[in-house]
Parts: structure tokens; C-alpha cells; sequence
């Protein structure tokens, strides 16, 4: 049978509970988060000046050698240790204002090594000098002066707090020298020493005692984003002190950049070449360290988004062959970019700085054959409120399109259309040099292409479904327009479209510009435009000369000037929509687990929990003994004779007109009205 608990127990349950809690609290946990300083070890009050700390220590050294000491070779060890770190300026400086001890693994170390031998043959210094030595100039060292000045400028500040005795930043320094290199161009980094105690308590934490401390002690890094300038709006780096990781932290929630991912060989080409944008060109990094993309890297990512989409992919020895037969890659570090289905694969082999990566950026941003979208219409001279590619001053130009639904066939047809303005482009340099013999004709087209009159682009008849039946007169099938179920009825087309500009019309536009009903009807086009369906055979000389002769021809004619409604090009990806994207990337430095843990160790540490919890228990022990007790009196007031002599009032009843009755009013049960006899009558 189970022991019953008491009832006086049961009814003080709280009470008892928070008593607990507090005494425990105040008796074994609070001690363990304060634990004896060095001054408490040498048996001096603290911050007690160096000839206190030499005086007690040589007190406490003529008892070792006395022959009645028995004292232990570990408290020996750690009297010699705090001996060791208050003697010493600089780590007396550091212990003194933030609480620092970076040699608490050394004092382990030799109290493990040397606690069952005699303190004589304990190898002594127990500290060894580790001074960081650095030139102000290189390091941007900052002093409370030029502190404000500093992060008023526009670019993000990453600020590293270190000490000159500290042999964990002495070890740091050339991995800050990393990062500064790696940061260069998108954040500046500057140094502050815990020497300068006013500035250096800036950036330190402050507990219930309120006084200053570094979490995880020094180095410890801070930044300030480019929108910030107040000196109390920086963030707290909270990571490992790795180049990898401070840089990413750096780059993705200080300055903003995306990140860019990582790709298995089974994963790259469903989830990033399969789903990234049709009009992109794609960038993949191949790296053998598996380190997280440069700085500027992501800030090229962030420029191009219109137009390239990145990836990286980790080298392994044995995937080297799959690499070498699909992109042509031999070894890592290399640069691949697509441009396009059934092109080669443009691949740079080693490294390269920032200005060679934007020159490849810039030299292979496009496609080959480009597509039209809503963003590149005009510059493509593939729209009729824009001009030529060749400039203002070209009064008739062309766009050769090839419109059709994303898949195989269309792919197909990409191809073909590339390849015909290849070899336009080779007939018109082969003519440059005089090599008429073994080139082709210099046809009409490949002559427009050279004065940038003519153009080749793609249409995504999927997505730009209004444009594509417009041009084609076409239903939504075939080319235009959505697939439906089974629907296998893909027949990409190409078509040519005649665009001229009529300077006679547009000086008249110019005249009405501040005509209202003008400006809002915008569906009026500035270049009248013919469309020709090419219906020949998929080969490369007769697409050319087809091209030629309508080129010709219009080139030769004399064709009436006119104006449509052209329906306008859906708004596809954009750049902004892109970066809006990136904004949601956080950074993994700072969580939520990690915050709601760095409090409770803060709350662990506040002598005021205890003395909370005793107070506590005891108004609560109060209100239950007092709310026990209210019942008794009670009933006894209710046992307690009551005054017979008072009779209740009686309760008067209201009329209809709200008025009381009287008691003479009120007609008794079973009475009957008498008929009174007529006086006179007698």
C-alpha cells in the first residue's frame, strides 16, 4: 500500500516547493556559476595592486617549503598560476576589466600532468609570453576617436576586439588577414584592443553584476550593416572563428548577398539546370575545398540575376570522368558556363580574381541565342516602341523569332536558329579578311547582322501565349499557347518580324505628347510591323536565304506605313523580384535555441533568483494559512443566536402605476359584493 500523504502536505505543496527551490538554488547552483578568483587563491581582496599579489605569494611559497606543509601539489599549481597571470600587466589588465583567462587549459594541463608529483619538479613559467605584435597602419587599429568616424562611411564595418596577450588572437591573426583579403570590396574591417577599455566595453556583454564580458572571450567580432549609423546598432558574431564561416556570416546577414549552393553530379542537372530560368546562362563553380562561394562570387550572382544563375559542385577524383565526358572539366578549381541547349560548354580551368571573373561574366552573359523576354525586348531591337540594336538612326530592321513551348522540339529548333546566325556571323568575318573563294555569299542577311539591323531570339510561347498567337495568327496550339493533358502537338515555328520607323509620325507623337487620352491608351506602337512564317525545311542555307530575300525585299520596297496593337510581353523573372528573394536568407549565427540558452546561463548567475523564490514561498505559505482560517470564522458567526424580535418588513407590491397599495386595499379571499338598498325608497 502506498504511503499516503499528509494533509497539511498536500495544502502547502507551493509553498514547500519554492522553499526548495530557493535554498538549492542558493546553495549549489549559485556557488557553481561564482566561482574562487585569483584573488580569492592568493587570499587578497580584489583588484588588489601587483605588490599585494607579490607580497601574498611569497608568503604562501615559504609554506611549502616549510617541513609541517601538506599541502596539495594542485592548490600549489593554482596559486603559482594566479601568481603567474596577476604579475603579468597585460593579463592582469584583461582579468581585471572583462574577466578574461585564456590560459584556464594550460592551468588544466599541468594540474593533470603534475598532481601526483612534488611541487619541486613542476616545470615553471607556467604562462608563456604570446604578445600580438601588429602595425596600426595595416590593421586599421581604431582609437574612440576615430571610431564615429568610421562607421558613418557607407560601406559595412567589421570590427575585430582582441587583446595583445591573448594567445588565441595571436594564433587568429593571420586568419583575420583572410578575411580582410576576402572581404575587400564589399566590407571594411578595422581592430579594436581591450587595452581601450571605454571603447572595448562597448561592444561587451553585461550581466545582472553589470559588469562587461566577452561570451566567449576574445577574439570576438562585430559589424555594423551599411544602413547603420548609431554606435549601438551593430550585430554580434557568435560562431566559430573560421575564415569560411565569418566571411559567409559576413556576406549573407551583414552586406545581404544570396548564397550559392552546393550540387551533387545526381542533383545538378534536375534541380539547378532543369528548374533555374530557360534565359539564363549557367555558371558552375567546380572547387575542391568544399569551401562556401567568395564574396564575389554572390555579389556577381546578385548582379547578373537577370541573366546567369549559379552552382557549385564539389571535385571528387572519382567523378572526374562523368565531369570530362559531359562539361569537359579535367580538374578543379574551374568555371563552366552553359549558353544554351546543344551548345559547348565554355570551361576556365585554375583560379581568378574579381576583375577576371567580371570579364567572363560580361563576355559570356548571353545565350547564344538570346531569348525575348519584357526585360530585353528593347535591347534586342525586337520591340516596336524601342529602335534597332543599330541605333535611332535606322529606319527599317528585323527580328528572326523561333516560337514554340519548352521542350525537345523547341530545343531543336534553338539549335537550328543558332546555328544558321553562326554561320551568318562566319560568312561576314570570312568576308572582312577577303576570304571570298571558301566562304559563303555574303547574303542580305548576313549584311544586316553586321550593321546590327538583324536579330535571332527565342520566344516562349508558353509563358508570352498573346504575342506568339498574335504574331502567328494562330490559336492557343501548336507553338502558342499552354500544353494540355497528353497534348504532344509541339511544332515550334520561326517567323520573321519587319519593324519601321516612320520619323514623320513620331514628329507628330512628339506634338500631342501632352495629350491625355494619348498617354493612356499605350498600346499604340512607334514602328509599323509585317510578320513572314517561314514554311520551309529545317536546314541551315535555306533558313539563311529565306532571311536574305525578305530582307531584301523589304529593304527594296515601298511599303505603307501603319500602326497596331501589339499585346504587350509578360513580366517574366526580374531582378527585383530575384533580390526580394535573398532578403530571406538569415543567417544560422544568432538562433532562437541559441538565444533562449545564452539566457538561461544568464539568469543562473543572478544571486537576486534565490532570495525571489523565498520570498515567494512565503507569501504564498500566507495566503493559503489565511484563506484556511477565513472559513472558521465564518462559521461561527453563523451559529450565533439570531434577534427573534425583529419582524421582516413586509414586502409592498406595486401597482400598475408603480404606486404601493395599502394594506386596507387588499380585498380578501371569497368576498362578495352587496347590493346596498335605496334609502329613499322607504
Amino acid at each position: 500500500m502506498a504511503m499516503e500523504i499528509p494533509a497539511e502536505v498536500r495544502r502547502y505543496w507551493l509553498p514547500i516547493l519554492l522553499f526548495t527551490a530557493g535554498f538549492l538554488f542558493q546553495l549549489l547552483v549559485l556557488p557553481r556559476h561564482f566561482p574562487p578568483t585569483h584573488y580569492d587563491v592568493l587570499g587578497i581582496e580584489r583588484f588588489a595592486p601587483v605588490e599585494r599579489v607579490v607580497e601574498a605569494y611569497e608568503r604562501l611559497s615559504k609554506e611549502w617549503l616549510s617541513e609541517t606543509n601538506h599541502q596539495p601539489t594542485v592548490d600549489i599549481i593554482k596559486i603559482r598560476y594566479a601568481y603567474e597571470l596577476l604579475t603579468n600587466p597585460i593579463l592582469k589588465r584583461d582579468y581585471d576589466h572583462f574577466g578574461l583567462d585564456e590560459h584556464m587549459d594550460v592551468l588544466e594541463r599541468v594540474k593533470e600532468q603534475y598532481q601526483k608529483e612534488h611541487f619541486l619538479k613542476i616545470d615553471l613559467p607556467l604562462l608563456k609570453d604570446s604578445v600580438v605584435s601588429l602595425t596600426d597602419d595595416a590593421f586599421n587599429v581604431l582609437t574612440h576617436e576615430s571610431f564615429m568616424s568610421a562607421i558613418a562611411e557607407e560601406y559595412p564595418l567589421i570590427i575585430l576586439v582582441y587583446s595583445k596577450g591573448s594567445p588565441r588572437c595571436a594564433q587568429f591573426i593571420e586568419y583575420w588577414k583572410q578575411i580582410s583579403a576576402r572581404l575587400d570590396g564589399i566590407a571594411k574591417t578595422a581592430m579594436v584592443e581591450v587595452g581601450d577599455s571605454h571603447l572595448a566595453g562597448h561592444f561587451a556583454e553585461k550581466g545582472f553584476s553589470k559588469q562587461p564580458f566577452f561570451r566567449n572571450g576574445v577574439p570576438a567580432i562585430v559589424a555594423y550593416p551599411a544602413n547603420c549609423r548609431s554606435p549601438s546598432c551593430y550585430m554580434r558574431y557568435l560562431g566559430g572563428l573560421f575564415v569560411d564561416s565569418v566571411v559567409d556570416w559576413v556576406a549573407t546577414s551583414v552586406v545581404g548577398l544570396p548564397r550559392i549552393l552546393y550540387y551533387s553530379k545526381e542533383a545538378l542537372g534536375p534541380q539547378f539546370i532543369g528548374k533555374s530560368g530557360h534565359h539564363k546562362v549557367k555558371v558552375i563553380c567546380f572547387s575542391s575545398t568544399g569551401e562556401r562561394a567568395a564574396p564575389f562570387l554572390r555579389q556577381a550572382a546578385q548582379e547578373y540575376s537577370s541573366y546567369a544563375s549559379f552552382a557549385f559542385v564539389l571535385w571528387r577524383e572519382d567523378e572526374s570522368q562523368i565531369w570530362w565526358n559531359s562539361l569537359g572539366v579535367e580538374s578543379a578549381p574551374a568555371l563552366v558556363f552553359l549558353k544554351g541547349p546543344g551548345t559547348k560548354p565554355v570551361v576556365h580551368h585554375g583560379t581568378f580574381t574579381k576583375s577576371e571573373f567580371t570579364e567572363m561574366m560580361e563576355e559570356h552573359k548571353h545565350h547564344e541565342l538570346r531569348q525575348l523576354r519584357s526585360d530585353t525586348s528593347l535591347e534586342l531591337g525586337c520591340d516596336a516602341r524601342g529602335h534597332s540594336r543599330a541605333g535611332n538612326d535606322a529606319a527599317i530592321w528585323y527580328c528572326v523569332i523561333v516560337a514554340g513551348r519548352p521542350g525537345v522540339e523547341l530545343s531543336k529548333k534553338r539549335q537550328i536558329l543558332r546555328k544558321a546566325q553562326d554561320q551568318l556571323i562566319g560568312g561576314v568575318d570570312r568576308s572582312a579578311i577577303g576570304n571570298v573563294a571558301n566562304s559563303v555569299e555574303i547574303s542580305s542577311a548576313a549584311t544586316a547582322l553586321k550593321d546590327e539591323r538583324l536579330t535571332f531570339v527565342w520566344l516562349d510561347g508558353e509563358v508570352q501565349k498573346q504575342i506568339c498567337a498574335f504574331y502567328l495568327a494562330t490559336d492557343y496550339s501548336g507553338a502558342c499557347g499552354p500544353r494540355g493533358f497528353e497534348d504532344d502537338n509541339d511544332k515550334p515555328e520561326i517567323f520573321i518580324v519587319r519593324f519601321q520607323r516612320n520619323a514623320t509620325y513620331e514628329a507628330l507623337k512628339a506634338e500631342k505628347k501632352n495629350n491625355l487620352m494619348e498617354a493612356l491608351q499605350g498600346q499604340q506602337t512607334d514602328a509599323s510591323q509585317l510578320v513572314a512564317r517561314y514554311k520551309g525545311p529545317d536546314e541551315i542555307q535555306e533558313i539563311n536565304r529565306w532571311i536574305s530575300q525578305i530582307i531584301k525585299d523589304g529593304d527594296s520596297r515601298e511599303i505603307p506605313y501603319f500602326i497596331s496593337k501589339v499585346p504587350d510581353l509578360v513580366p517574366e523573372e526580374t531582378s527585383k523580384e530575384w533580390l526580394r528573394s535573398t532578403k530571406s536568407i538569415r543567417s544560422a549565427g544568432k538562433s532562437l535555441k541559441k538565444n533562449i540558452g545564452f539566457h538561461f546561463q544568464d539568469y543562473l548567475t543572478d544571486p537576486r533568483i534565490g532570495s525571489t523564490l523565498l520570498m515567494c514561498g512565503c507569501i504564498s505559505f500566507g495566503i493559503i494559512w489565511l484563506r484556511n482560517n477565513k472559513p472558521t470564522n465564518s462559521t461561527q458567526q453563523e451559529k450565533a443566536p439570531k434577534d427573534k424580535t425583529k419582524r421582516p418588513r413586509p414586502k409592498l407590491s406595486t401597482s400598475l402605476f408603480g404606486q404601493p397599495e395599502s394594506i386596507a386595499d387588499v380585498e380578501p379571499k371569497d368576498a362578495r359584493q352587496w347590493e346596498m338598498s335605496d334609502s329613499d325608497s322607504d
